[in-house]
């Protein structure tokens, strides 16, 4: 028998280089030949960019406001994740067998990673890009809560680790610069969090002309209202509280925990910024992809 501590934090397996959840990993085969439906919408961030924000944003869109429809299932059955398994939990496959289309697909995946059928079907695809400092932030806390990680060492080890790409889904930067570069070749909507925080109404806004939806101001302003941090903080339909708490320990932190911007300037030392901003302009070095670390 394994020792507890192994199996409720078992170490990262790469795919075609990519380091990825154990479990994930396993169902690898299954995701790799995903065949999407035309009209499927894929849902696509690096991990702790706003993936859940958007997903309620745009069943509500979807939904045309319709509260008590937007709280037929949680978020993760309503938005099946196409490469997620854990135990105990239908997986993003099992969930996309079982829908008609059109699908709301969500993935993590970076452009490498995903399956060609999205791009062979022309699926629209909605972005959504966050400062890497703030995610570096949620991404600690959350491999802290979600037990399906590695557990993530001091806050130093885990911010060397983020920045060499050895955390779950690979590299930040290849991930916003690759979709980034994809977007003119697909019907991609690429969006900011710093922006939707901002001025959420403009981007919603923009994430319904998108999906060819007619103006409609109110529905925007109800939209903004219920997708907010606080509101859905307190949605058990979104904010993940009925996963198992052998997957997700929100004791430790909620897997909602903050949903700021420049939340980094609460953990990063004079130091480490000063060594990560450096790395950050190697990195990015030539992409027009710009990012605002505080609003």
């Amino acid at each position: 028998m394994k020792p507890e501590k192994e199996t409720e934090r078992p170490p990262l397996i790469p795919i075609k280089g990519i380091p990825m959840v154990k479990y994930f990993a396993e169902i690898w085969s299954e995701v790799e030949p995903f065949e999407p439906h035309p009209d499927d919408l894929l849902i696509s961030t690096y991990p702790k960019s706003g993936t859940t924000w958007i997903s309620e944003v745009i069943d509500m869109i979807l939904n045309e406001g319709d509260m008590e429809k937007c709280k037929r299932n949680p978020i993760y059955a309503r938005v099946p994740f196409l490469e997620f398994k854990v135990p105990e939990v239908p997986s993003g496959i099992e969930l996309l067998k079982k829908s008609l289309p059109p699908r709301m697909i969500k993935t993590h995946l970076p452009i490498q990673l995903l399956p060609e059928g999205f791009w062979n079907k022309d699926c629209k695809m909605i972005y959504v890009a966050r400062n890497a400092k703030d995610v570096a932030v949620s991404y600690y806390y959350f491999y802290q809560m979600a037990k399906v990680h590695p557990h993530p060492g001091t806050w130093n080890e885990f911010l060397e680790s983020f920045m060499t790409g050895n955390v779950s889904f690979g590299s930040w930067y290849d991930h916003v610069k690759g979709w980034w570069d994809k977007r003119k070749e697909q019907r991609m909507l690429y969006l900011f969090y710093e922006d939707m925080k901002e001025d959420p109404q403009r981007e919603i806004q923009k994430v319904m002309e998108f999906l060819e939806r007619p103006r409609n101001d109110q529905l925007v302003e109800k939209i903004a209202h219920h997708t907010s941090f606080k509101e859905m903080k307190q949605n058990e339909m979104a904010n993940y509280k009925t996963i198992p708490t052998t997957v997700m320990d929100h004791t430790i932190s909620p897997f909602m925990r903050k949903g700021i911007t420049g939340d980094w300037k609460n953990l990063f030392t004079v130091a480490q910024n000063e060594i990560f901003d450096e790395h950050y302009k190697k990195q990015m070095e030539g992409t027009t992809l710009h990012f605002r670390t505080e609003i």
